[in-house]
């Protein structure tokens, strides 16, 4: 029977590293990205797409999280008796979605964190986004997959083509173009050398998946690190069925790193409707002195 995808997963249990000192006491999902989280961009992009649940899977130290997505009486009393409502309902305007909040107490990897989802998900396919990849807010990313999913009811995964040099850094895909810019997946390595990897086509954080990944995902060892890898859990799938890839063309920044964070911030400065003119002004100035 087709079930609609209505609820999403968004991992936020990491440690964020790459990041500190700012991450020692604060999550790395909350560093801002002009005036919104980064973690309210994947939001958004979800609910745009008519997604109104969402699982959030937190650790220690992340409790700012779940009080960013609650209501807060006092600082929205105060706004409204200051009669400040375009900034009330820029804090409001989320409160109509649900979320639950789950802790995954040992950083055991990806697999492990959307495992921890299971007794919400349920008997449901799902989207799982990954905060810190962050998507043009003008592209449909989510939207055409969950499109593909409704026609094919299958796994799809979101691509891109990433230089050689960075490889290493992802799951990797070899399998065929079926329409434009779809692929049938055939194979996938995690993380591999250059030199071995099946392609430049690379799964990139945003998934469509069915609710029979969670067998697979309690079936897969833990792998380098002792982490249980949710591209493990994949290809065990793939032996068995069908996993579709969606090759996004657009815009993505990996905020993940200093050098993404930073590019990621200046796009949606650019975008910003009250800051983008000044910003553009101020940038150009910076630039032609540095010449």
């Amino acid at each position: 029977m087709f079930k609609k995808i209505k609820k999403a997963v968004i991992p936020a249990a990491g440690l964020g590293t790459r990041f500190l000192p700012a991450t020692k006491a604060s999550p790395k999902e909350m560093l801002p990205i002009v005036d919104k989280p980064m973690i309210q961009y994947a939001v958004e992009e979800a609910e745009k797409c008519g997604i109104k649940e969402f699982i959030m899977i937190t650790g220690k130290s992340k409790r700012a999280i779940e009080d960013h997505f609650d209501s807060a009486w006092e600082l929205e009393e105060n706004l409204k008796s200051k009669g400040k409502e375009s900034m009330l309902a820029g804090i409001q305007h989320l409160l109509h979605l649900q979320f639950a909040f789950i802790r995954q107490k040992t950083p055991l990897g990806l697999g492990h964190a959307i495992l921890c989802s299971k007794p919400f998900v349920n008997d449901e396919p799902f989207a799982v986004l990954l905060s810190d990849d962050i998507i043009d807010p003008d592209s449909n990313l989510l939207g055409k997959m969950m499109q593909f999913y409704n026609e094919h009811q299958a796994i799809v995964l979101a691509l891109q083509k990433v230089p050689k040099t960075e490889i290493h850094r992802y799951g990797v895909i070899a399998g065929r173009e079926i329409k434009k810019n779809f692929y049938e997946i055939t194979d996938m390595v995690e993380k591999p050398k250059p030199s071995s990897a099946p392609s430049d086509i690379a799964i990139i954080g945003r998934y469509i998946l069915t609710p029979d990944i969670f067998h697979f995902i309690e079936a897969t060892s833990p792998g380098k690190g002792g982490e249980i890898q949710l591209t493990d859990a994949l290809k065990a799938i793939l032996k068995k069925g069908s996993i579709y890839g969606y090759l996004f063309e657009g815009k993505r920044y990996d905020a993940g790193d200093k050098l993404g964070y930073l590019k990621a911030t200046v796009e949606l400065a650019l975008k910003h409707p009250v800051v983008k003119d000044e910003f553009k002004e101020y940038l150009l100035n910076k630039i032609s002195n540095l010449k």
